[in-house]
């Protein structure tokens, strides 16, 4: 990585208890550097972000910052006050910045997070507090943005807000996330850290998906490695079983040798140790093709339609991806499904004695004074699982459990470990139907792409409420898409849900899911408009690139610095632009592959 190092850490390590994270890590940041950092849960990616933000220190080891670097740091689950509004949140932050400078980045940070600077912050959804907590950060305009699971609470929308925010403002960053299709957009180098690594860490310059080649290749070396240094092993072993006496000089360096070569292959042994979640989700064995059926649909709250005239039927092997803003009601749409709630209009239809099996987004579920044991076996020390009893210490195992950890309360367990339970506890229910409402959050890679296998394979239906857009696409036969207004659509899958959302604004036309194929429309020849719109369309590109900035100039014109109103239309105008442009690129591409 080029440029002047930034931040960095040499040799660090942290223990909490008898249980250490990680030792002798190092590692530095650089300047215009987009990293991402990955790894199992419980391998201390939260940590070493604290570490680094300097609100925690190493048990040993140091931590360096060059003079004058500005620090921001995003946690998880950001606090703030319990009275006030966005914009007092965002001008507390701007400590040691002038007066006639304050109005530019309060407007200018309001806008591109679209915050309403007078909104009370108690009253605002997870997803527009993790936006507020960014928005908060970048104004303070830090030279190293550190950003702990970000995606978490976003829907796609926000999602797609937070990579362009990366890209155009980020001076350089380092990221926590699962979101694989988050990491291949805005990193430019990835970090593992997991103790399977010699030095704590592996890294690799290039997207996401060339962090997996590269890791695999080194992956594939160690194992050859390993085999190699066995052979030797096994040679040096068979030689001391012969009775070798050590007289000479040369016969006991060969010992010791062997010695240090044993231990050495304990050693890549213990690190290569990879084991994943065991996930199997039991469907049950009902014959009935037809589980779910709703006509008519409509429910709203609080005055505003959620579901308007739905009609949707769920059969065996259907997995509906259910997407939509923050808001829209996918929740409720669940609810609905369950049974926990009721329609204000129309009918919902179950089979007989149908089994519908539900995730909740919150782990309701968990009592958190509750031991691990109790939340795994709550009828004893054994749960059944698949017709036969599986001891409770074994089932913990599956689940990436230390036996230690089986009297621990759940409230002090890991979001990913609690979420792990809820899968758990999931896997001894058999279902007709699967109602999961955001579960991979807090779930590391390895672990997502357990359950993700598992959904695929699932035999009963599925509704799955996710802003994974990977495992959407892994997953989802169909796409079901609310618009917050009481419309839905549905789609054959998320490329093609992207295309017709950025071609058009979004409409609220009543969806029909019972038949819905999972074919891609047939290409066609353009219409005498559309050939028309083909032709213009990379003078069309460039003209709205030169308006965005027009628009840029204009928001950064010294002259109204200390115009709040003024500030926030020539940001919203900006604003507006960038979004043409996203319109026009996204269009380009529509009907490039139509064209092709």
């Amino acid at each position: 990585m080029s440029g002047a190092i930034l931040l960095s850490c040499e040799a660090i390590g942290k223990a909490y208890g008898a249980r250490r994270l990680f030792e002798g890590l190092s590692f530095a940041l650089f300047e215009g550097d987009h990293a991402g950092l990955v790894g199992p849960n419980g391998s201390g990616k939260s940590t070493l972000l604290r570490i680094l933000a300097g609100i925690d220190s190493p048990d040993s080891g140091t931590r360096s910052v060059r003079g004058g670097v500005r620090i921001g740091y995003v946690p998880q689950d950001p606090v703030f006050p319990s009275d006030g509004t966005v914009e007092d949140v965002i001008a507390a932050a701007l400590v040691g910045v002038g007066e006639d400078e304050r109005p530019r980045r309060i407007a200018r940070a309001r806008s591109r997070a679209g915050l309403d600077g007078k909104a009370d912050v108690a009253a605002l959804s997870g997803g527009w507090r993790k936006r507020l907590a960014i928005a908060r950060e970048l104004a303070a305009e830090p030279d190293v943005l550190l950003m702990d699971e970000p995606t978490n609470h976003l829907d796609v929308d926000g999602i797609l807000w937070l990579e362009g925010v990366l890209a155009e403002e980020a001076r350089a960053f380092l990221v926590v996330s699962h979101d694989r299709y988050f990491l291949e957009h805005v990193a430019t180098r990835v970090l593992e850290l997991d103790r399977t690594y010699r030095d704590g860490v592996f890294q690799a310059d290039g997207r996401y998906s060339e962090f997996l080649a590269r890791r695999d290749e080194f992956l594939r070396g160690q194992a050859a490695y390993e085999e190699s240094l066995a052979n030797t092993v096994r040679r040096e072993i068979e030689w001391l079983r012969q009775g070798a006496k050590a007289r000479s000089t040369k016969a006991r360096g060969r010992i010791k040798e062997a010695d240090r070569l044993q231990q050495a292959l304990a050693d890549v042994r213990e690190r290569g140790v990879r084991r994943p979640a065991g996930i199997e989700l039991a469907a049950s064995a009902r014959p009935t093709k037809k589980l779910l059926v709703a006509r008519g649909v409509g429910k709203s709250l609080g005055g505003r339609a959620l579901v308007r005239g739905l009609d949707l039927a769920i059969t065996r092997g259907m997995r509906v991806g259910l997407i939509g803003p923050n808001g829209s009601g996918k929740t409720t749409l669940l609810d609905l499904f369950a049974g926990s709630v009721a329609p204000d209009a129309g009918v919902i239809d179950r089979a007989d004695d149908l089994r519908a099996v539900r995730f909740e987004q919150d782990r309701r579920g968990l009592d958190p004074v509750e031991p691990l044991r109790q939340a795994l076996a709550p009828d004893g020390d054994t749960v059944v699982w698949q017709g036969r009893q599986v001891h409770v210490a074994s089932w913990a195992k599956r689940f990436l459990f230390r036996p230690e950890q089986l009297d621990v309360p759940v409230g002090r367990l890991s979001g990913g470990e609690q979420a792990r339970i809820l899968i758990a506890q999931l896997m001894c229910r058999p279902a007709d139907l699967l109602l999961l409402d955001e579960p991979t959050n807090d779930l590391d890679i390895p672990t997502l792409e357990v359950l993700e296998d598992s959904l695929a394979e699932f035999e009963g239906g599925l509704v799955l409420v996710t802003h994974d857009r990977l495992m959407l696409e892994r997953v989802s036969t169909v796409l079901l898409a609310l618009d917050g207004e009481g419309g839905a659509e549905i789609f054959a899958d998320h490329a093609q849900w992207q295309a017709g959302r950025a071609a058009r604004p979004p409409s609220p036309r009543l969806a029909n899911a019972g038949s819905a194929p999972r074919e891609r429309p047939r290409a066609k020849r353009f219409s005498y408009l559309e050939q028309r719109e083909w032709d213009g369309m990379e003078e069309a590109v460039l003209s709205a690139e030169a308006a965005v900035e027009a628009c840029r100039r204009a928001a950064e014109d010294p002259a109204i610095a200390s115009d709040s109103s003024a500030l926030e239309a020539r940001y919203a105008a900006l604003e507006a632009a960038r979004a043409e442009v996203d319109r026009l690129y996204a269009r380009w591409a529509e009907l490039e592959a139509r064209r092709g």
